[in-house]
């Protein structure tokens, strides 16, 4: 395998494709305009503890620019495979290999599946890095990969792209059952990516909250219930697996996080996303991972306001506005049909519990205040109760419930009764550390 062409130079392309060209003139990057013209002006540079460096490769934006590859890296991330794919068609010949090194777990399946050949090597990246700047990629942990045919077994290209990684002192594993290496990886992926943006921390701090444990548990043995259904099982221990590997990962973000903190795309859809897609298909429960993905995709994207829009802030990690279709992606166990609440009407409502969940409380914090739209109501709660009793109400009929009925969200208390929380018109869910404010002229004295 003469010619290699890096496709991307992000955290992982930029850190292993840098390595491969220091000492190798045949490795090209394929790269987007705005990284092509920064590295062309001042090279691709690694900043590491273990040495800083910098090269500069042969480049360009346009694949047909550079020698055509006989083994193209894939970098990128993996909600761009079908573009990356479409622009690198032109250079690929009967014997291009494509090694893959990103996250989820069907990229070489749907490489496989548009490309009709056997084209792929599969591959999994352990590192920490982030793009400082572009082109400039600063590393901190780990560096190494696993890579692996599809089908177990060691072939020539394998060990020739197993050579070119260990010429360039990145330490390369081989192993027989690469889709196995991927779940696992997986595992942990599903794990603290969303998780370390739900709290807005490192890792660390959620490895050590008290309760991460068994989060970390239920996370897991859903990806592992998925994966045996599609042919992958993983060792029984796998949830302890991750906690291990974790402890000498502490003190880092981790890539989804970063991606958010930049105001890119994160890979929820690849990750937690896939799990609770294959779950559906297969009839498995993935109650968390459903949750994890809906959580993400709100907390990331643009804080909104408005009609139809309800904010969870105050003594939270995370404030988040969500809108119904945000509310109803929720888990199926915390849904409810209203009926059960209010008989003369058919429809949905949430328990507070699960929207609560959502930006993660503070702490200490042990009230909830209820805002009605137009600021002029407000009903408080203890964090037990609102736990306990309360439900939002957000549909009736299939469609948004309607100003008439105390919409677009209202909420209710049965069990403490009207008087203790009925709140109409909801626009604001506040947390607190002690009361907040409560404007009902009279309150039970349960509540």
């Amino acid at each position: 395998m003469k010619n290699i062409m890096m496709v991307g130079a992000g955290s992982v392309g930029g850190f292993f494709g840098a390595h491969l060209a220091k000492n190798n003139p045949n490795v090209s990057f394929l790269l987007r305009p705005k990284t092509l013209a920064a590295v062309k002006q001042n090279g691709l540079t690694i900043r590491s503890a273990k040495g800083s460096f910098t090269v500069h490769p042969p480049m360009a934006s346009d694949p047909r620019e550079l020698p055509k590859p006989d083994l193209i890296i894939l970098s990128v991330k993996a909600y761009d495979l079908d573009e990356v794919l479409t622009q690198i068609e032109p250079v690929l010949t009967d014997r291009t290999v494509i090694l893959t090194l990103q996250n989820g777990v069907d990229t070489e399946d749907r490489i496989v599946t548009r490309l009709q050949r056997d084209c792929v090597v599969g591959g999994v990246a352990f590192i920490y890095s982030k793009i400082a700047a572009p082109g400039v990629i600063d590393h901190y942990k780990k560096g190494a990969v696993a890579i692996g045919e599809m089908m177990g077994h060691q072939s020539p290209r394998l060990l020739a792209i197993a050579d070119l990684f260990k010429q360039a002192g990145i330490p390369c594993q081989l192993t027989e059952d690469v889709r196995r290496s991927k779940w696992e990886k997986m595992c942990w992926n599903c794990v603290f990516n969303p998780l370390t943006v739900m709290i807005d921390d490192k890792v660390a701090k959620a490895l050590d909250h008290p309760e991460m444990l068994r989060v970390i548990q239920q996370i897991v043995g859903e990806v592992m219930a998925v994966a045996a259904a599609v042919k992958v099982p993983l060792a029984h221990d796998m949830a302890e697996k991750v906690v291990r590997w974790t402890q000498e990962i502490r003190d880092i973000h981790t890539s989804m996080y970063d991606d958010w903190k930049a105001g890119r795309p994160t890979e929820i859809d690849v990750l937690n996303g896939y799990v609770a897609k294959l779950g559906r298909e297969f009839g498995i429960p993935t109650p968390l991972n459903d949750m994890l993905t809906a959580v993400i995709k709100t907390i990331t994207e643009r804080d909104r306001s408005g009609p139809g829009i309800v904010r969870i802030d105050g003594a939270v990690v995370q404030p988040v506005s969500l809108d119904r279709a945000a509310i109803a992606a929720l888990p199926a166990e915390q849904q409810l049909d209203i009926s059960t609440v209010m008989p003369n009407m058919k429809g949905k409502g949430i328990r507070l519990k699960a929207l609560l969940d959502v930006p993660a409380l503070a702490i200490k914090a042990d009230h909830v205040t209820v805002h009605s739209v137009d600021g002029k109501y407000s009903a408080c709660l203890t964090l037990a109760q609102a736990l306990e009793w309360g439900i939002l109400l957000y549909e009736v009929d299939g469609e948004a419930l309607p100003e008439s009925k105390g919409g677009p969200y209202r909420l209710v208390t049965p069990g403490l009764g009207d008087l203790c929380a009925n709140v109409k018109g909801v626009a604001r869910i506040e947390v607190t550390i002690g009361t907040g404010t409560d404007t009902r002229p009279s309150v039970r004295t349960n509540c």
